[in-house]
């Protein structure tokens, strides 16, 4: 890994952006997520430069209490000035827009901290590759594709892995074809929206009686859904860091007493447990890590991501998603991962930084 960057010796400080908000469902979420990562950040080898993006889109350049991000009273006019990046590739600066003063702020990284749409799905990405700041993370390709559930599990089938059976509707697709093809499914079965994050929209359809209602619901959240066969068994993840080499986590076992991984499972755990270490075999282990680092591969990722599978009833290892910016609390799935693999949270944090320096942005999706 390279030791320098824009000139700075090892001794220099990065000042790395953190970016936290945004315009998504999930922006709370963010707000939590940011929290752990500035509290827990090595700030012997970084300066922090904190940018939030309010619910409306307004890009602000924190100075407050950190407890205010947490509390998600951080918007506000005592604390905030509005910031927009400095219109010059290369620039490596960002513009902060006081009320009596306009000043030019250097950063050398960004680390996006965005959950969801116009965060975790290229948007952010393609704006600073525009003009060249790194960030952390994968690039514009990887974020989308990993976003869009249809096309990454094309991508991950083209790769020889098993994925669930699957159809998409859009607005307008006739609901009478809509109940024929899920017969074909067969239920229980899932319908998600095609593009969000944290399972929100997201429902275990048992009957035929509950299916509209689902795809009503799942369309709050994305114009496009997709139908997605059931697979019995239970989930798995990996947690991944690296651009050409990679370093996995352990893997992670999900156990549900019912239902299934929501949204309120997910930060309560209220019917479900996580066992880091998985309960499986060694041999199936490194099995599920092999296939894991294929699909980041294939789906281009770079810096981190968190790949989540599907282990059968029959043993049989099934594609769900990746993350491609998955949750950064103490308590997230990611980092505990790399924790039972010997990482903590500093370490992680600082090597997900490192990763974006490397280089200078240019062909962030490593294509």
């Amino acid at each position: 890994m390279n030791n320098t960057f824009q000139g700075k010796s090892m001794n220099e400080k990065k000042k790395v952006a953190i970016i936290f908000g945004g315009c998504s469902p999930e922006y709370k979420v963010s707000l939590a997520s940011a929290y752990s990562i500035i509290c827990h950040m090595d700030r012997s080898r970084y300066e922090l430069v904190l940018i939030g993006i309010s619910p409306a889109g307004a890009w602000y350049q924190f100075d407050g209490d950190l407890e205010k991000i947490s509390l998600d009273t951080w918007c506000n006019d005592k604390d905030c000035a509005p910031v927009t990046i400095f219109p010059e590739r290369g620039s490596y600066s960002l513009l902060l827009l006081g009320e009596d003063r306009v000043e030019r702020q250097n950063i050398d990284v960004v680390f996006p901290v965005l959950h969801g749409r116009n965060g975790e799905d290229g948007t952010v990405q393609g704006l600073f590759e525009l003009f060249n700041i790194p960030a952390a993370g994968c690039g514009i390709l990887s974020s989308a594709l990993c976003m869009d559930k249809e096309r990454a599990h094309r991508m991950v089938r083209a790769a020889g892995i098993s994925v669930p059976e699957s159809f998409c509707i859009g607005l307008n697709t006739d609901r009478a074809k809509v109940r024929a093809q899920a017969e074909i499914i067969g239920y229980p079965l899932f319908v998600k929206p095609m593009r969000a994050g944290s399972s929100y929209g997201v429902a275990k359809v048992f009957h035929e009686v509950e299916l509209l209602a689902a795809i009503d619901t799942a369309f709050l959240y994305d114009e496009n859904i997709i139908v997605e066969q059931n697979i019995p068994g239970f989930e798995v993840g990996c947690a991944i860091i690296g651009n050409e080499e990679l370093t996995m986590g352990e893997i992670d076992e999900i156990e549900l007493s019912e239902g299934f991984f929501d949204y309120e499972e997910k930060y309560t755990l209220k019917n479900s447990a996580i066992h880091v270490p998985a309960r499986i075999s060694e041999e199936l282990t490194q099995k599920l890590k092999r296939t894991a680092a294929t699909i980041y591969r294939v789906l281009g990722c770079r810096g981190f991501a968190r790949v989540d599978l599907f282990l059968s009833d029959t043993g049989e290892i099934v594609f769900n998603e990746v993350n491609t910016i998955p949750g950064f609390t103490v308590h997230s799935r990611f980092p505990n991962m790399l924790k039972a693999a010997g990482m903590n949270f500093m370490e992680v944090i600082s090597a997900v930084i490192e990763l974006a320096c490397e280089g200078n942005g240019e062909g962030h999706d490593g294509h």
